[in-house]
């Protein structure tokens, strides 16, 4: 990761460590940078944070004075903006999104011609010209500033390419869908709509700073309670850019993304369809979605955390299907990114060609408890390699008895370690953390007041 760009983009609270004069300069750069030779075409997305209409101003006044022509998309999702570049051949396309974080936080994902994530090599050479370390670019004159273009148009061919790949009329499904009040407000519940579901829908009320708030998939017990209220078939909730979906079954149990991963995985294997019979996951997976696809004969292949790494993963070894136990699902036929609508609509697909509830479809998985604590420390390197640490590590696996597992975890953006057991009981899961954090604190390891 680099000074400010991080897995997922440049990220910070609005104009604290995220200013409009960052936003002016990644702007300034990428049109420089995809401008040399010809007149670059740039899209632009945002959710619906109070500060994304500054940012995309800022973005889009460097991008025009570096000589790009800057499309506006408006309020979108983070895939959709992934799908117009790749389908209408444009340079490059920003998202202006802070994802799941809370209103007050913004970034700027940068993605590249072909729908991916921008390679670290041109992220590193923009912090450089951040920091007045790279040679000023030239400023674009008379007939070579760029332009705004409003394409709205883009977003309607997206929400277009959605419903072409559904392949069941859901006419008679009642679905409830949880907007986050972020990109999918006004677009969800019209795809919906088009493919004939009865639509119940909450959180589509974006006023700028409740984007997440009590809402979406980071607060999924909300679609659970409101899908039991109304009786609905299933549920599908969104975070602030939609590039997560996690789900909730006819009963309002929590499909999440590993659940999500082995209904799909499964279905796909049953039609010949996952090519290198391989799921892409990270390695916060639980330890019994790992026991569901070995006894269903499918490989497992962790990454790192992030997306980024799957759809690495996923790409190197012609992999069809991957994600995250957080909901981003990247189906590689379809999309370059995780999409939390193709996600929905997938699962769809899944339940009614199969004619089984989400419940019962993913009644072969038995997830084990997971307990995860965050601690604070002043060496993340040191608080893990510490010869005691190690040793309470494998006191802790030979406990487990090689039935669960335990994983530490460096934070990629704080001081933190994060301690993480899965055991087939609770409290064995706790004791087992507990005795590692213990070990931390005995070595001086943890800073005070953890």
């Amino acid at each position: 990761m680099g000074k400010y760009f991080g897995t997922d983009g440049f990220r910070g609270e609005a104009n604290v460590n995220l200013t409009v004069e960052h936003a002016f300069k990644v702007g300034r750069y990428i049109g420089y940078y995809y401008g040399r030779g010809h007149k670059a075409r740039v899209v632009i997305g945002k959710d619906t944070r109070l500060s994304s209409y500054m940012f995309e101003y800022a973005l889009a006044a460097g991008l025009t004075a570096s000589g790009a022509d800057v499309y506006l998309l408006h309020v979108t999702t983070t895939p959709s903006v992934a799908y117009v570049i790749r389908s209408e051949g444009f340079d490059c396309g920003i998202m202006i999104s802070a994802s799941h974080n809370p209103y007050y936080d913004n970034g700027i994902k940068l993605i590249n011609g072909n729908g991916e994530k921008m390679a670290d090599e041109v992220t590193e050479q923009i912090e450089k010209y951040i920091d007045g370390l790279a040679p000023e670019v030239p400023y674009a004159t008379r007939d070579k500033i760029g332009r705004t273009i409003d394409y709205a148009a883009g977003r309607n061919r997206y929400i277009g390419y959605l419903i072409s790949l559904a392949t069941h009329s859901y006419k008679g499904v009642k679905i409830g869908l949880d907007c986050a009040n972020g990109s999918t407000w006004m677009i969800a519940k019209s795809v919906f709509d088009a493919l004939g579901a009865e639509t119940y829908v909450i959180n589509n009320s974006p006023d700028g700073t409740n984007i997440n708030k009590n809402a979406g998939s980071t607060h999924i017990e909300h679609l659970q309670a409101y899908v039991k209220e109304k009786g609905l078939d299933v549920g599908f909730a969104f975070d602030g850019d939609a590039d997560r979906c996690l789900a909730v079954d006819e009963k309002g149990g929590l499909i999440d993304g590993d659940l999500i991963l082995y209904i799909y995985g499964t279905y796909m294997k049953k039609r010949d369809k996952l090519t290198t019979n391989t799921i892409v996951s990270t390695v916060m997976s639980n330890f019994g979605f790992g026991k569901a696809l070995e006894k269903a004969g499918i490989d497992w292949l962790q990454t790192q955390v992030g997306d980024r790494f799957v759809y690495e993963c996923m790409r190197a070894g012609g992999h069809m299907l991957g994600g995250e136990q957080s909901g981003h699902i990247i189906f590689s036929k379809y999309a370059t990114t995780g999409d939390g609508l193709l996600t929905a609509i997938k699962l769809m697909q899944a339940m009614l060609d199969q004619k089984q509830p989400l419940s019962k479809l993913a009644e072969p998985v038995q997830l084990y408890p997971q307990v995860l604590k965050n601690v604070h420390v002043a060496d993340k390197d040191e608080a893990i390699n510490h010869p005691d640490v190690q040793a309470a590590l494998k006191a802790a696996q030979a406990a487990l008895e090689g039935n669960g597992r335990v994983l530490l975890r460096k934070s990629g953006t704080e001081p933190v370690v994060r301690v993480m057991v899965e055991a087939q009981d609770l409290p064995l899961c706790n004791q087992c953390v507990d005795s590692i954090i213990e070990a931390m604190d005995k070595a001086g390891l943890v800073k005070e007041g953890y």
